[in-house]
């Protein structure tokens, strides 16, 4: 496989592994994938390591206030309804 196609992967490694990836793009990187044993490789070994933390990470113990906060400053207000019920937006 050509080098380029590799690194095409690795730009879009995370949001295809999160599942939120285009399927038009999802569908590139498993033809890619099919061929490119090195890919395959990395893709796994990311999944299994994404399985082992959070099977052994404890949660973080965050005050909703301070969640509230990193979620403004990060510009993911959206989110708060969703995860932070009760949580007031600016």
């Amino acid at each position: 496989m050509d080098k380029k196609d590799c690194r095409h992967l690795l730009e879009s490694l995370s949001d295809y592994i999160d599942g939120v990836l285009e399927e038009e793009l999802c569908a590139e990187i498993e033809r890619h994938m099919a061929g490119c044993e090195n890919c395959q490789v990395v893709v796994d070994t990311l999944r299994k390591t994404i399985y082992l933390y959070r099977q052994t990470a404890p949660s973080p113990d965050v005050p909703a206030d301070v969640r509230a906060r990193l979620y403004r400053r990060l510009d993911l207000e959206e989110y708060l309804d969703a995860r932070l019920p009760g949580a007031k937006k600016p």
